[in-house]
């Protein structure tokens, strides 16, 4: 038997019950979002900046896989740092907060709570309780 014989025998074609991969569909286009959609924040264990749908309630980030919480506007104090004076951002109902530059904790009293970012900012906090 010749080479060019076995080679021919070999290449009859596919095997029994083979069929040919039909072409995906394409994707249905997605939505363009504009920049209004979006919000940022610092990931709170490698500092990188993290941009993310807003309403978002966790965002991963992408740099190190830390799932982080999202607080908006109108969730979070402000308290100078008691030993550095840096100025420290705090969900509301935290009775303390620790120093990410010097590590010392401040306690959070009336004496030096900020207004939230949102009321600084002009804009209303939203209302705490409803009633219809």
């Amino acid at each position: 038997m010749d080479v060019h014989e076995i080679e021919k025998d070999e290449d009859d074609g596919p095997p029994p019950g083979w069929e040919p991969i039909t072409p995906s569909l394409p994707l249905p286009p997605q939505p363009q979002l504009s920049p209004a959609d979006m919000a940022q924040m610092v990931c709170g264990t490698c500092r990188r900046l993290l941009k993310y749908l807003k309403g978002a309630r966790y965002v991963q980030c992408s740099w190190c896989s830390t799932v982080n919480f999202v607080l908006e506007a109108h969730e979070v104090g402000q308290v100078k740092c008691g030993s550095c004076a840096v100025l420290l951002m705090y969900p509301y109902g935290a009775s303390s907060v620790r120093c990410s530059s010097c590590t010392s904790v401040t306690e959070i009293g009336v004496h030096n709570r900020r207004p939230p970012w949102s009321v600084q900012q002009g804009q209303a906090a939203p209302p705490t309780n409803f009633v219809q």
